[in-house]
């Protein structure tokens, strides 16, 4: 059984905002290569144990308790070890991809994270190591237990009316749309990506139709258009919405410059339509995650069990 990996994002806000703050180099600590644990046959030092103390303080501003940190080593080591026999084992590729996400959206460069990181004492395989085991659990979690993480409409609408005489929908709006990039290769100068905003203005100009979107983008060398998406009102930030209804259908949004290149939006279609009320989609949202903390620590705790747990230098 293979289990596609879900694009990962990491809940780090606090160690986020801690990094951006902190961009000079600062020499790492020495490496104490000590074995404390044996998970399965595969040791965790005292370095180990080291890194994730000072990486877990930044994240928490608390400084956790040794035996806390090695308990959560362990859950990594043992939910790795899962991961591999159902083939989720992400790449290199797929842990770097999640590390210049995250660098991205603090708005510094994956080098500037980097620094940020060793400044506090923290080698950024220690980050690397922990968004990997959350996302190898993430995916077994969900692709193991989909069915028993549904939550029934019905569930959701009884305990919205449980608050009182709530409505469940209200009206909104559904927008169906195609994105567009200008593909700008990294490193290039700024006379060229200015002039690829002028060719995006200049297609902006020409485009009436997603049919004349899809018949230029796809014949358009260094540009391509994606599939469709039908976003609603609730699925969209505000500032978005605001932009797709002063856009008018079969035209362009104006161009945004991205990691991707130069990116628009074909505005397909956008009428009315009934969405979720925001009391029903938290309320559904806070369903959800009940259950999958419930299932995973079940899961967990049955994986523990059945661990080789070895202590040595304690």
């Amino acid at each position: 059984m293979t289990i596609r990996l879900p694009v990962f994002r990491l809940p780090l806000l606090v160690l986020g905002a801690v990094l951006a703050s902190i961009l000079v180099l600062a020499g790492a600590p020495a490496r104490a290569q000590n074995i404390v644990v044996m998970v399965n046959g595969d040791p965790i030092t005292d370095f180990d144990i080291e890194q994730r103390s000072k990486l877990d303080q930044l994240t928490t501003q608390k400084a956790p308790s040794r035996q806390d940190v090695i308990n959560v080593l362990i859950d990594d080591k043992i939910k790795l070890k899962e991961g591999k026999k159902y083939g989720v084992d992400p790449t290199a590729s797929d842990i770097n991809q999640s590390y210049e996400g995250m660098a991205q959206r603090m708005r510094i460069s994956p080098d500037q994270l980097t620094k940020s990181l060793e400044v506090k004492g923290v080698r950024p395989e220690a980050l690397k190591n922990r968004m990997k085991s959350e996302m190898v659990w993430t995916s077994l979690v969900r692709g193991r237990f989909k069915e028993k993480l549904l939550v029934s409409e019905k569930d959701v609408a009884d305990k919205v009316r449980e608050g009182g005489d709530e409505k469940l929908q209200i009206e909104g709006t559904e927008y169906k749309m195609q994105p567009i990039v200008l593909i700008v290769p990294r490193g290039s100068s700024a006379a060229f990506q200015e002039t690829r905003m002028k060719e995006a203005e200049q297609y902006r100009s020409r485009v009436g139709s997603c049919e004349e979107a899809n018949s230029l983008f796809r014949s358009t060398p260094n540009a391509t258009i994606r599939d469709s998406v039908t976003k609603t009102t609730a699925d969209l930030p505000e500032a978005l919405r605001k932009v797709l209804d002063d856009t008018a259908i079969g035209h362009l949004t104006a161009p945004e410059v991205t990691k991707a290149g130069i990116e628009m939006v074909v505005l397909c279609s956008r009428k009315p339509t009934t969405i979720d009320t925001p009391k029903k989609r938290e309320i559904r949202e806070k369903m959800y995650t009940e259950k999958y903390e419930k299932t995973q620590r079940v899961y967990l705790d049955e994986l523990r069990k059945a661990a080789m747990i070895e202590y040595r230098n304690h």
